[in-house]
């Protein structure tokens, strides 16, 4: 393999070989053109874009970018785009074309958003980063030629690694265990105090950490809150002042403004949100951010009882032909029985909607023109900001998060393993969680902070 330039070593180390010394003396690389592949910052945040460039090619000289990633269920996901250089012998995948892979046209990160198990591996994974102390670790490799199969037999012509975190130098990661709550705070670095989110995850339940440390990085105190079965805890101790104590858990931190608070809910969390914020005397948010969710089915009850009403719906479930279950037509069409979904008239915060037109889980656009009329009837419609993204799915999430269609799912108090269709198109679901993660970043901003804060490695 020929010399890489710029290559992360995880030391912090460069190996920028120009000549190479043999028995004969010294042979210079261009002369023998070996590729320079470089990875620019080799290490950073995952929602921050690097530089992928290749040089020392032939003139329009044929070549396949690949990356690789195995994930912490051992699991080999790879993405890969296929160039021509220019007459100089470059490649810049920020300014050129792939002709072909997993991803096409100018896409400067491709090689993340459109990752995909490879050949083999078992069927409707899901990728997502359970250990945000450490890094996500991905290979990139430059091929001679055009390829779409047997890398791992192929011979690279170059090869580098980059580090891209969830978690940003300084940031804090606090275990909260406190009055039956159980969740986990992350902390910016410096003294604070910071504005305090609450992210609240959907309805596969467990500590999901990830979106919370990515928050903290850009300058949130942020908590994710488990609630779906939490351990000690029966889905029958959830409710609403389980909820309560968590946001006041996270309000009273020394390191946290009181009187700047948010939430974020995703699918079932974001219910949870609409419900609380609509209704709690205790939960009295500056903002909210609801993703790809529902004001159907209020949270007004213990998580069993709500779990118990969803279930009386399940006979709307439908089965496509590839048996991926579609779940958006439990909620069709939207009641209009007030008792039946949460007040969103009642709501005195910003609210800001995410949603995907192709969303397959839950019918969130027939929701949002529903909760436009609620809260035009009610007077609060000024409040409401709408991103509608489409050919999107159900699963909007940071950026550069691939895109997952369909994925093996457990259907909770039912103890039945389905796989479940989410929707989207692979390049129109990317743009929508990069473009709406820099909408809600300025959304908590221009709410709850008077500056910008962005974190980098």
């Amino acid at each position: 393999m020929c010399a890489r330039e710029g290559e992360c070593d995880l030391s912090g180390s460069t190996n920028n070989t120009g000549r190479e010394t043999t028995s004969t003396g010294t042979l210079s690389t261009e002369s023998r053109r070996c590729p320079l592949l470089t990875v620019q910052p080799c290490r950073g945040m995952v929602d921050e874009k690097f530089e992928v460039v290749i040089k020392n090619l032939l003139p329009k000289q044929e070549v396949t970018l690949h990356s690789l990633h195995q994930s912490e269920d051992k699991d080999f996901w790879e993405a890969f785009g296929h160039y021509i250089s220019d007459e100089h012998g470059t490649v810049t995948v920020a300014k050129d074309k792939s002709l072909g892979g997993t991803y096409e046209g100018t896409e400067q990160m491709g090689l993340l958003w459109s990752l995909r198990p490879v050949p083999g591996s078992r069927s409707a994974l899901r990728l997502r980063k359970m250990n945000v102390l450490t890094p996500m670790v991905v290979n990139i490799s430059v091929y001679s030629g055009h390829l779409s199969q047997e890398f791992s037999q192929t011979s690279a012509l170059a090869t580098t690694v980059t580090e891209r975190w969830y978690m940003a130098p300084g940031v804090q990661r606090v275990n909260i265990r406190e009055n039956g709550v159980r969740g986990t705070l992350f902390l910016p670095p410096g003294p604070g105090p910071y504005p305090g989110v609450l992210d609240l995850w959907g309805g596969g339940g467990g500590l999901i950490e990830y979106r919370s440390a990515l928050l903290a990085s850009h300058g949130f105190a942020c908590m994710a809150l488990e609630y779906i079965s939490p351990a000690k805890l029966k889905n029958t101790d959830v409710d609403n002042t389980y909820f309560e104590k968590a946001y006041q858990i996270l309000q009273n931190h020394p390191l946290v403004q009181k009187d700047k608070m948010a939430m974020l809910g995703l699918c079932f969390g974001s219910a949870i949100t609409f419900s609380m914020t609509a209704y709690s005397t205790v939960i009295k948010p500056q903002c909210c951010v609801c993703i790809s969710g529902s004001h159907v089915v209020p949270v007004n009850k213990c998580i069993f009882e709500v779990f118990e009403d969803i279930k009386k719906l399940m006979g709307k479930v439908q089965e496509n032909e590839d048996n991926h279950i579609v779940t958006r037509g439990m909620i069709l069409p939207i009641p209009t029985d007030p008792a039946l979904k949460a007040d969103v008239g009642k709501i005195k915060c910003p609210l800001l909607l995410v949603n995907g037109t192709d969303d397959q889980n839950w019918a969130t656009n027939e929701s949002a023109e529903d909760i436009e009329m609620m809260m035009e009837k009610a007077g609060n419609r000024h409040l409401l900001t709408v991103l509608t993204y489409p050919d999107a799915g159900h699963l909007i999430e940071p950026p550069y998060t691939p895109h997952f269609r369909a994925t093996n799912f457990l259907l909770h108090d039912m103890k039945e393993k389905v796989v479940m269709l989410w929707g989207g198109q692979t390049k129109p679901h990317a743009y929508a969680q990069e473009d709406s993660w820099e909408k809600i970043l300025a959304f908590f901003q221009e709410h709850l902070y008077s500056s910008n804060v962005k974190a980098k490695l």
